[in-house]
């Protein structure tokens, strides 16, 4: 390597511990931000919501099918979406502005569609299995 391009890849390293070395003598202290916490997943705000275990296991197995857990899934020939696949999509704001981009949000529509039609996720998911949709 000539003695340039060893400058040119040195330069910035040089630079960094300057910068580094001058923080620490006049006392700066760098500290990272506290980590915060991860959004809960899908799957995790429906085991909420369902804490009976057989209707969770039932929503489950509709979702997974549906939509694989995916709250952006749309279906291309339907314009059914999110993760309950609601058609039209736009029921789903009658549980919140932000059904588009909030798994919660689309559970809670699920959730209670499937309660109101079915009388539960589990009578959802004998008529998904009859029939192939719910």
């Amino acid at each position: 390597m000539s003695a340039t391009l060893l400058r040119r890849i040195a330069g910035p390293k040089k630079a960094i511990a300057g910068v580094t070395l001058a923080a620490a003598t006049t006392g700066m202290i760098f500290a990272s931000a506290p980590a915060q916490a991860a959004p809960a997943s899908a799957k995790a705000i429906a085991q909420q919501k369902l804490s009976d275990s057989a209707q969770f296991s039932c929503f489950d197995n509709i979702v997974s099918r549906e939509s694989g857990w995916d709250a952006n899934a749309t279906n291309a020939s339907t314009g059914a979406y999110g993760l309950v696949q609601a058609l039209p999509a736009n029921k789903m704001a009658s549980a919140g502005s932000d059904w588009k981009t909030n798994p919660e949000t689309q559970i809670e529509w699920g959730v209670n569609y499937m309660n109101e039609r079915y009388g539960s996720a589990c009578g959802a998911w004998a008529h998904w299995q009859a029939n192939g949709w719910y």
